[in-house]
């Protein structure tokens, strides 16, 4: 009985179902080993080894497949389809052959398949392959790679720019695109326009619109009318002349229907569509396959085997008819650059399987599985007819000229059941009908309306058009776009505020800093080069070795030329460079970087310990002006709070200002004096903006702790307050009384609302649940004695789950496994695992009690 390995249990499970019991499926659980991250990894001096080590999570997955093939001598490696596969398949055969599962006389194979379907399974076991060392080359060249950029890179940021995470191969080069995006935006200057418009009557009675194309003979291009003065003239122009219909042409358009998805085109339209990041595209795509629903989703390639395109053309024919079928079934040309990793696109297993007979009950995967069918399914379609009208409409003098643009739809196409969707909402003046025209006839007009516009910056990224970016300059590939879009979330560098993506001071600060001292390693040009060499590595065309030897050769030279670099030094090459959208030019051509509060002290970039920015004086601790990281902007300096707090007014003689303090922003009543060192403060809650309180939202603030009067059973005092962990009751001879009893308030209103016989319920519940805390939890389950140790190994439910416990060792049991499922050898592992991490000794083999002497005769 062979065995299989696959990556995932719900995908073992699948293929199983398809193979019987003449097989046994294993899952791998991903990869099996990966390189420990510390120093030594990777080792450039000797011919770049690499020390890989098995995860602690995989090591009972090893021990699961080694334990099968010591009845069954037969190994079918069948991990995904693609580059990140292949090294699982190569990871799982030298694994195994350390610890030698593998031996001589066992056969080992390598099969691939599409889909997880029972067709597609049957084709793969026929025919075996091995291995594929170009593509194991190309992920380890990628891994040692990422590596060596990630381990020797980092802790350069670490310690020239305080609160930098992180660098990346590709990462960094990500981030750049936003920053540079940001910058845009922000040198960005709007210019004025203006555009005329008319509604116009034809002479049957209907109306249309127009706009203004000529002027005084002049064709007018975007910026001549430039302010209201011209529009206006413009538009006395038009009113006091007739206008006649001097031509109109109608032409014929097609429109083609795009190609079916690959990995980046997906992640694009799930975004645009339906707001789903790159990662949740992945992992619902990902559940989608292992259902057996859809091909493999990690793919360059945009074509269809012949058999699908066969199988979607009779799906439109039973839903459409013939009318909407190409005479030839339409042919895309892969985009991949290697045809190593040139697999099929992204489409359904079935195109008989519509998404109501799917019955998908998971809302993610049934939009998902959607619009994968019914783009598709367009992707075989005959093409959208349309017919364009183009109407031009002047005075008898050819002084001015207007033109009317149409739009009607002859025959809807693939349209019937998928349309792309956009990036940006643009709104199409063409895509209207225009009423029955003939050259020669008269047009009244209706009214003459002059528009003012101004030009728009370029737009924010959101994950759908950084995914479109970095493909277009050929960094990163499909399997890594998710995890690289997300790394830079993760890491602080960049926030998504309404899908887009918007750069934070750490983000900015790592640009500038990687810009100025690692331009080369962060430029499109290269890092878009470096993965065309990888690609012809996974081609079998380049040595592996020599391009990391020639990568490594000059960049361990640019890490060691900033050695010796000093923080300030970095500092102030960061205010250089920066320096243009930090201190712009002034209208009045005074010096931008001169301090407005001292007048003395110069402005620079600063950096906090927690990785944020600020511009300061250079006069600091006798000047303490700052102001925010970024261009002047009088309206945020107004509304934020400066070092010596925002004054918001005064209240009995005591001036009230909000502070920005160590452990969060609070309101504070007086100054500090030496009579009154320490001022009667109040922290702001989460949920309101420290740079929007009000005074009379301070003076609330202020006003606690609130006392509500004396409990009812024993006459001691029952507070209101806003502590570190949010609103709460206390009942005690004051707040900052230790003891006592205290009990969560649902809302920070309910400091100000809540009344006595509310609060008696609260501190009543929360005695009554205090009581239950004592007790010893009970065991949902009994494992027995631990068969080496002794001691009882129980099962018991937890805060974050069901757990296996023996003595004081806790070991959190894997969703993937059920608590009644859990075997003792399981449960010995978990332990084992759990106080391997702890740093504690694994429980040892219990000694056997001494034999008692026989009393001698």
């Amino acid at each position: 009985m062979p065995v299989v390995v696959v990556e995932s249990p719900a995908k073992a499970k699948k293929i199983n179902g398809y193979l019987g019991k003449n097989y046994t499926v294993l899952a791998s659980y991903g990869h099996v080993r990966d390189l420990p991250p510390k120093d030594g990894s990777v080792l450039p001096d000797a011919d770049f080894d690499m020390k890989w080590e098995i995860a602690s999570d995989s090591k009972k997955h090893i021990k699961a497949i080694v334990d099968a093939l010591k009845n069954d001598n037969e190994l079918i490696l069948a991990t995904d389809p693609d580059r990140e596969g292949e090294a699982i398949s190569w990871h799982l055969t030298e694994a195994l052959t350390a610890k030698k599962a593998i031996k001589k006389d066992t056969p080992v194979s390598r099969v691939v398949f599409n889909a997880i379907t029972k067709s597609a399974i049957t084709e793969a076991m026929a025919n075996p392959r091995q291995v594929d060392e170009p593509l194991v080359e190309a992920y380890l060249a990628r891994r040692a790679l990422d590596y060596l950029v990630g381990f020797n890179l980092s802790p350069v940021l670490w310690r020239k720019l305080p609160g930098a995470k992180s660098a990346g191969r590709v990462q960094s080069v990500c981030l750049r695109i936003i920053v540079e995006r940001e910058m845009e935006i922000e040198a960005f200057r709007n210019q004025e326009y203006w555009t005329v418009k008319a509604l116009l009557q034809s002479t049957r009675g209907q109306t249309f619109e127009a706009r203004l194309t000529t002027l005084a003979g002049k064709k007018l291009d975007k910026f001549d009318l430039s302010n209201a003065t011209q529009a206006e003239l413009a538009v006395q122009a038009i009113n006091s002349r007739d206008l006649i219909i001097k031509s109109v042409e109608a032409k014929p358009a097609t429109r083609n229907p795009s190609p079916p998805f690959m990995t980046s085109t997906l992640q694009q339209e799930a975004s645009r569509k339906f707001g789903m990041g790159a990662r949740q595209t992945m992992s619902v795509a990902q559940r989608l396959y292992e259902a057996g629903l859809i091909t493999y989703m990690r793919t360059d390639g945009i074509d269809m085997a012949p058999e699908a395109v066969t199988d979607t053309r009779a799906a439109i024919k039973a839903k459409f008819g013939g009318s909407y079928l190409p005479d030839q079934p339409r042919i895309y040309k892969n985009k991949a650059k290697n045809a190593q990793e040139a697999h099929e696109c992204i489409r359904p297993t079935e195109m008989s399987v519509s998404t109501q007979a799917a019955k998908i009950a998971d809302s993610d995967q049934r939009k998902l599985y959607d619009l994968i069918y019914k783009r598709t399914m367009a992707s075989q379609m005959a093409a959208a007819r349309l017919e364009r009208t183009v109407v031009d409409l002047g005075s008898a003098d050819e002084q001015v000229l207007l033109r009317a643009n149409g739009q009607v739809m002859v025959f809807d196409g693939f349209i019937a059941i998928y349309e792309e969707g956009k990036d940006d909402s643009v709104v199409d003046d063409d895509d209207k009908r225009l009423p029955q025209l003939a050259q020669g006839e008269r047009a009244d007009k209706k009214s003459v309306d002059p528009e003012q516009h101004f030009t728009q910056p370029p737009p924010r990224y959101t994950e759908a058009t950084l995914v479109k970016r970095m493909e277009e300059l050929g960094i990163g590939r499909p399997s890594t776009y998710a995890s690289i879009v997300t790394t830079i979330q993760d890491r602080g560098y960049v926030e998504k505020e309404k899908n887009r993506l918007i750069p934070q001071d750490k983000g900015r600060l790592v640009t500038a800093f990687l810009t100025n001292y690692f331009r080369k390693y962060i430029g499109y040009d290269f890092t878009a080069d470096l993965e065309n060499q990888l690609d012809e590595v996974s081609a079998g065309d380049a040595d592996y070795k020599k391009v990391l030897s020639q990568f490594w050769r000059d960049f361990s030279a640019a890490i060691a030329e900033t050695a010796d670099l000093r923080i300030t030094e970095v500092l102030e090459k960061i205010n250089e460079v920066l320096e243009p959208h930090l201190f712009p030019p002034t209208e009045d051509g005074s010096d931008p970087r001169l301090c407005p509060n001292c007048g003395a002290g110069r402005l620079s970039m600063r950096t906090a310990r927690s990785g944020g920015a600020f511009i300061g004086c250079s006069n600091y601790p006798e000047c303490r002006y700052t102001r925010p990281f970024g261009p002047p902007n009088p309206e945020a300096e107004a509304s934020a709070i400066p070092p010596e707090g925002k004054l918001l007014g005064t209240d009995d003689g005591d001036e009230i200002r909000i502070f920005k303090g160590r452990f969060g922003p609070y309101a504070q009543r007086g100054e500090v004096t030496e009579e009154n060192k320490k001022p009667k403060r109040q922290g702001i809650p989460d949920g309101w903006e420290p740079e929007e309180v009000t005074l009379d939202q301070a003076l609330l603030l202020l006003s606690l702790p609130r006392e509500l009067g004396a409990h009812p059973e024993d006459g001691v005092a029952v507070w209101a307050n806003i502590g570190r962990y949010g609103p709460y009751l206390k009942h005690a001879e004051s707040t900052s009384h230790r003891g006592g009893t205290n009990a969560n308030l649902e809302s920070i209103d309910e400091v100000w609302t809540v009344g006595m016989n509310r609060a008696v319920q609260l501190l009543a519940e929360k005695v009554a649940a205090r009581g239950q805390r004592g007790k010893a939890a009970v065991p949902i389950r009994e494992l027995g004695e631990h068969p080496q140790a002794g001691g009882p190994l129980n099962i018991f439910d937890g805060k974050y789950g069901p757990y296996v416990k023996w003595e004081k060792i806790n070991a959190t049991i894997p969703d993937t496994i059920e608590p009644a499922d859990l075997t003792m050898a399981q449960a010995v592992d978990l332990i084992d695992e759990r106080a391997a991490k702890a740093g504690k000794k694994k429980p040892a083999r219990k000694k056997a009690a001494p034999k008692k002497k026989t009393a001698a005769k």
